[in-house]
């Protein structure tokens, strides 16, 4: 409940495993290990006539040690299992408690209005062909075949097998008219026939598709006028078997039918947006003809079919890093039968095809200036360069900066706080959220929010608060909350051994804990050291221009986003958010096959560096979690904005209300060493 969904399990089955295959949306960080406690649900017991079960408490399985473990340190409300570590021991109605699921995602993946010129892999010629002549005994395909090439100079071209028992019908349905969609990806290879229609035919579509590890991201696309007719958005439903790319891995390791579950998952999903935009542009799905898809590695994998237990290990090994050409109904993807599937070439074992994708939109190698491209995520895949070398990285950054792992943490949706700023005199909040266009100070909020509630905070808040409460003074350079300001605001509160915020009283409550700021210091700590290698390994000590990709970078301030570490110093004029960049290289090879080609020779020119087994990262990793650096200056960000001053050298490890550097750098270290 309260989806209504039932199923038949075998006893000893986790209920967290019974809700995914019934398609019961349960959120889990850990992949099922009992750490995030996002998986919680509630046992009914009684008779319920309307299910015709009697469900008790004692057909689930008791607190295992893990799940102990998880109360003791964390603590869990009264009558609340994890689903991930509760097994179903007989009947049982389960709820899932309303204030554990993650509003219904906002999707932020749009096109990008960009003249991109056309040189598709398709094209419709329209031909008539010479009826039958007993005297010249040639076949009807071969008549076709003869006068394509007398009219389009299309010599001696393949067939696509389901057409030819069709042909003679089609050629005799208009009077011998018919269009033809020839093929042809690289002027090397020889021209397909992939569709005929009788009589003349004037429009032919495409899709470019994005497959993101939290959302998917679909543009349909005239291929004769390069018109995006629609775009769509939904995510990605692989999320129910692990919110991060490793917990998915996990699951397919544990898991004999994981991979083909996963695969299944994504698959529908694609099917499903393809009939969404088509719907919306009223175009038969029918009339599609190409597509080209972008992911990272372990979706691209996944997406193919391909078991990606490999890539969640060293030395992250891809089964295919080439573009890959498929006939899109060999992977179940429902378009024309003969309709022809383009992925882009993977860069390395985690900067995949959706990277290039990004550099083809942007083209850090079509610059002279330094470019420094970043895609956000919870792995964060970095591309720095310039016409003379470009060299790229992906960095652990972990899912804290799309809300888990925070504790009001959550994913971008209607009611997510999305905008915060704190008065570094009086240490009181406001702040906005999504859609509603008023701050919480203002007249009006109250009643403008509740339609949608204030729900969470996403992640484009999380890095303003931290930010704005490092600007305040709240916290320290290293990242510490002074609990000395608990005596001048309410705002400062003890919690444990530590001190939080509170950033919003009320149902619920929203505050910004210790943990949480930890979790922000080792997210942004992990890009920027990844960021700061590649700069060492350009010999270079500042970028020119900064580019953020991906939905998540569309909505992050580039000033909080500096006062926070995440990137390094640069002139803020010179830091844009591109969008969907992934999405736009991937409409790019779509309608124009010059693309294709031209990232597939760039990917080979791209120098990977694995931050794994660089012994420099840590070190970097250490200094980078400090607000915003503990030895990088950031004079430009500092001509904008007034930084606290420095803490200096001889104050470190002085004994503070929460303890000591020298024990919190103890962490850092182990975490560096965890990340690496």
């Amino acid at each position: 409940m309260p989806s209504g969904k039932r199923g038949r399990f075998p006893i000893g089955t986790p209920v967290l495993d019974a809700a995914r295959q019934l398609g019961v949306y349960v959120e889990s960080v850990c992949g099922g290990r009992a750490t995030c406690g996002r998986c919680q649900i509630e046992v009914q017991e009684g008779n319920f006539a309307k299910h015709q079960i009697v469900s008790l408490l004692e057909n689930i399985s008791p607190k295992g040690a893990k799940e102990e473990r998880y109360e003791r340190v964390r603590g869990l409300p009264e009558g609340r299992r994890l689903s991930c570590s509760a097994t179903i021991q007989g009947d049982l109605v389960v709820d899932v408690p309303q204030d554990t699921v993650i509003n219904a995602q906002v999707v932020r993946k749009a096109a990008v209005d960009r003249h991109i010129e056309r040189n598709p892999a398709i094209q419709l010629c329209y031909v008539e062909v010479d009826e039958p002549d007993m005297h010249k005994p040639l076949g009807d395909l071969d008549r076709l075949k003869l006068v394509l090439e007398q009219d389009w100079g299309w010599k001696d071209p393949l067939i696509a097998a389901h057409i030819v028992p069709q042909i003679q019908g089609l050629l005799r349905k208009e009077g011998w008219g018919v269009t033809v969609a020839i093929h042809r990806d690289m002027e090397t290879s020889r021209p397909c026939i992939i569709a005929i229609w009788p009589g003349l035919k004037n429009e032919a579509y495409g899709i470019a598709c994005d497959i993101g590890s939290t959302t998917i991201a679909m543009h349909l696309v005239s291929l004769l006028s390069g018109r995006i007719l629609a775009s769509s958005g939904a995510p990605n439903p692989q999320i129910r078997f692990g919110e991060d790319l490793m917990s998915r891995v996990s699951y397919v390791m544990m898991n004999p039918d994981g991979r083909e579950a996963m695969t299944k998952a994504v698959r529908e999903a694609v099917n499903e947006l393809i009939g969404r935009v088509c719907e919306e542009a009223s175009v038969n799905r029918d009339d599609i003809l190409d597509a080209v898809f972008v992911a990272n590695p372990i979706m691209h994998h996944l997406f193919l079919g391909i078991d990606p237990t490999e890539l969640g290990q060293a030395p992250f090994a891809l089964a295919v890093s080439g573009a890959m050409d498929y006939q899109a109904h060999e992977i179940d993807i429902n378009l024309n039968y003969g309709a022809r599937l383009y992925t882009l070439p993977c860069i390395a074992g985690h900067v995949g095809a959706d990277a290039a994708g990004a550099a083809l939109s942007e083209g850090p190698y079509r610059q002279e200036r330094m470019m420094l491209l970043v895609d956000v995520g919870t792995n964060a895949e970095i591309i720095l360069g310039n016409s003379t070398r470009v060299v790229a990285a992906s960095s652990p950054t972990g899912p804290a900066f799309e809300g888990a792992e925070i504790s009001s943490g959550q994913r971008a949706a209607p009611g997510a706080i999305e905008r915060v700023r704190i008065d570094p005199e009086t240490l009181e909040p406001k702040f906005r959220i999504i859609g509603v266009d008023k701050w919480s100070d203002e007249d009006g909020f109250e009643e403008a929010a509740g339609a949608v509630g204030v729900t969470g905070i996403c992640g484009s808040a999380i890095i303003e608060v931290v930010a704005e409460m490092y600007l305040a003074g709240i916290i320290s350079e290293d990242g510490v909350i002074n609990g000395d300001l608990a005596a001048r605001s309410a705002r400062i509160f003890q919690n444990g051994r530590t001190f939080s915020y509170l950033l919003r009283d009320g149902e619920p409550r929203i505050t910004v804990t210790q943990n949480d700021i930890r979790a922000i210091q080792l997210a942004k700590a992990a890009l920027y050291a990844g960021i700061k290698l590649l700069m060492e390994k350009q010999g270079v000590d500042h970028v020119d221009m900064i580019r953020f990709a991906g939905a998540f970078g569309t909505f992050i301030d580039p000033k909080y986003a500096m006062v926070l570490g995440l990137i390094p110093d640069c002139d803020l004029t010179d830091v844009k958010a591109v969008g969907n960049a992934s999405g736009t290289g991937a409409l790019m090879a779509l309608l124009n096959r010059d693309h294709r080609r031209e990232i597939e020779e760039q990917v080979k020119q791209i120098e990977k560096i694995e931050t794994a087994l660089e012994p420099h990262f840590q070190k970097l990793f250490i200094d980078a979690m400090a607000l915003p650096n503990k030895v990088d200056p950031f004079p430009h960000l500092s001509q904008t904005v007034k930084l606290p001053p420095k803490k200096a050298a001889a104050e470190e490890g002085v004994e503070g209300a929460t303890g000591t550097a020298p024990r919190r750098r103890s962490r850092e270290e182990r975490a560096a060493r965890r990340r690496q």
